[in-house]
């Protein structure tokens, strides 16, 4: 038997955030070195972070790239571990998305992606070439600072895979398991047994199904063991990266992370008998025929093994049930992680929402109070990282700390009931009733006496006041005077976001969250606030 133990995980990174993303990737190593695996798979542009966009364009982001490398690179992390790093290389004049494969301090190879994501939310190649030489490998001349410190000139850069003396490994990086024609493929045919695959992709309803029967299908008449690896967490943008790395051998699901977490390192570890691999591949006659006459993948070989022997006291990793998230969990989770990681990032101490009691200001509230509860089960679970943030943001003293998600939110939510002369006691009502089971802070102010003096001063301006249209006035005088409620609560949640943390004798600021739909979005039918 040939057993492997491989780790892949899911990781917090932020854009441009080198010092935090490298913090996550050296626990991400630690943690795989602890639990004795010897690949390690880190997301797409980890050391960077995926959203940089036009940052990537500059000099500086690739040049910070290369030092963090440097020092993963000089200390012992890739010592007796295959390390795959995500970052900007530039070769010539052309910048390529690349995963870097590293071994006992040495640059072993640098992949570049050959199919670049370029539609949705994607625009790599705003930022990004693809690599279009299939067909042999290049020597790439690393940057002086880097080939001085390593005693290393040059790599190989391009599309191939690595040949251990055990077994066979290469890189299949995110978009390309979704093309027409992806690598692994004809990667099988040539021998690679694991294939590890960097993505950074973002939470939308139900596309996890998408991403697993892929890897499911990858695997299942070809044989093999995919390794995944994904972002998690907000990056600065608007996007959710939902994590759930997982480990997939011969088409079984052997080991899967979290879909939505507000964890910063998640690492999940399988061992696996690599002859199972092999005896798949060997029972299937058009695998064998087709593997006889295949297209030669280049390779690069490294006179090292990553097997272990068999002895008694390991045990396999064995196929289970792949959990999915409800669609209204999905709903609920997603934008309840992001708004944590965006909250922790930002410096201020809490939201603001103005809470009218309509559909769209109570899903916003309830997915406010669905991240307080999922902050205090992780703390509860011994996170110490959501632990510290949480008392940082909450402005817990004395060795306290969350332990009840009405507590936590009735020190970082505001929600504040705006009502005028036409709102109805329903809509008070169940204002104060949700705010209640979320547990923020809850205010009802009349914005009556506001309106009614910006009404007085436009008729003593105009000489004229204008009604609504259930009192007579006409089309125009109606709008007006609702877009003139709307922007007086506008203007009061900022005024009251930046003034209650004073009030109630807190530092910072809080941020006013909006709550408009998609719909209104697109047509520009909003008061905008964030």
């Amino acid at each position: 038997m040939r057993l492997l133990k491989v780790a892949t995980c899911n990781l917090n990174q932020w854009a441009m955030d080198f010092d935090c993303n490298m913090k996550n990737i050296k626990e991400s190593i630690s943690r795989a070195k602890e639990v004795g695996a010897t690949i390690r798979l880190g997301p797409e542009l980890e050391i960077t972070g995926y959203g940089c966009e036009d940052h990537f364009l500059e000099l500086d982001t690739v040049t910070h790239a290369w030092e963090c490398l440097k020092e993963l690179l000089l200390g012992d992390w890739t010592e007796g571990i295959f390390c795959s790093f995500g970052m900007p290389v530039i070769k010539g004049s052309e910048r390529y998305n690349c995963q870097v494969l590293c071994l006992n301090r040495k640059i072993v190879m640098i992949r570049p992606k050959m199919w670049l994501a370029n539609d949705g939310n994607y625009r790599e190649l705003r930022w990004f070439t693809a690599w279009k030489q299939k067909d042999h490998l290049e020597d790439f001349l690393l940057p002086i600072e880097i080939s001085e410190s390593l005693s290393q000139s040059t790599v190989p850069f391009g599309y191939g895979y690595i040949q251990f003396l055990d077994t066979a490994v290469a890189a299949e990086v995110c978009e390309e398991l979704f093309s027409p024609i992806p690598p692994h493929a004809e990667l099988a045919l040539n021998g690679v047994e694991v294939f590890m695959n960097a993505s950074g992709s973002h939470h939308q309803l139900r596309k996890l199904d998408l991403r697993l029967r892929a890897f499911i299908g990858a695997t299942h008449t070809r044989g093999g063991v995919y390794m995944y690896s994904n972002q998690q967490g907000c990056d600065g943008g608007r996007l959710y990266y939902d994590g759930c790395s997982c480990i997939v051998v011969n088409g079984d699901m052997v080991a899967q992370g979290s879909q939505f977490s507000v964890k910063d390192v998640e690492l999940v570890v399988a061992q696996i008998d690599l002859d199972a691999v092999a005896s798949l591949r060997g029972s299937i006659s058009s695998f064998q025929e087709q593997a006889s006459c295949k297209p030669r993948v280049s390779s690069v070989a490294v006179p090292y093994k990553l097997c272990q022997s068999f002895n008694l006291q390991m045990s396999l990793s064995s196929p289970i049930k792949i959990q999915y998230h409800s669609p209204v969990e999905e709903i609920a989770y997603g934008p309840g992680c992001w708004l944590w990681d965006y909250l922790r990032r930002s410096g201020a101490s809490g939201f603001l929402l103005p809470l009218s009691g309509g559909a769209d200001s109570s899903s916003v509230a309830a997915i406010v109070g669905c991240m307080c509860q999922l902050v205090v089960k992780e703390i509860a679970n011994g996170d110490e990282q959501v632990k510290a943030d949480a008392i940082r943001i909450g402005h817990y003293t004395d060795g306290h700390f969350p332990t009840d998600s009405k507590e936590f939110a009735k020190r970082i939510f505001y929600t504040i009931f705006m009502g005028s002369e036409n709102s109805s006691d329903a809509t008070r009502t169940r204002a104060k009733v949700l705010a209640d089971e979320i547990g923020s802070w809850h205010l009802d102010v009349s914005i009556d006496g506001v309106v009614s003096s910006l009404l007085s001063l436009f008729q003593t301006l105009t000489g004229k006041r204008p009604r609504y249209k259930v009192d007579g006035g006409s089309n125009i005088e109606n709008l007006g005077l609702q877009n003139i409620q709307a922007r007086i609560r506008m203007v009061l949640a900022f005024m009251l976001a930046s003034l209650l943390p004073w009030v109630h004798n807190k530092p910072g600021f809080y941020l006013v969250l909006g709550s408009s739909n998609v719909d209104e979005g697109l047509r520009g039918y909003l008061t905008k606030v964030l």
